[in-house]
């Protein structure tokens, strides 16, 4: 049991998704998928630039 989904509802799911789009598109949904899954890990655990250009020093003028 996942997060209260049990077997049938799975397969359920999964069925209405093969009618949808199809058995073709099944393999390019599911790498876009994993492709946006890595991305988002990739981009949570990358250290913030928050400065990567760093403004020039500011002068006041009196």
């Amino acid at each position: 049991m996942i997060g209260g989904i049990g077997m049938p509802e799975l397969i359920i799911i999964l069925v209405i998704i093969l009618i949808i789009f199809g058995a073709g598109k099944l393999p390019e949904i599911g790498a876009g998928l994993g492709k946006g899954i890595k991305n988002f890990k990739k981009a949570t655990k990358e250290p913030i630039d928050e400065d990567k250009e760093k403004e020039p020093e500011k002068i006041d003028k009196d």
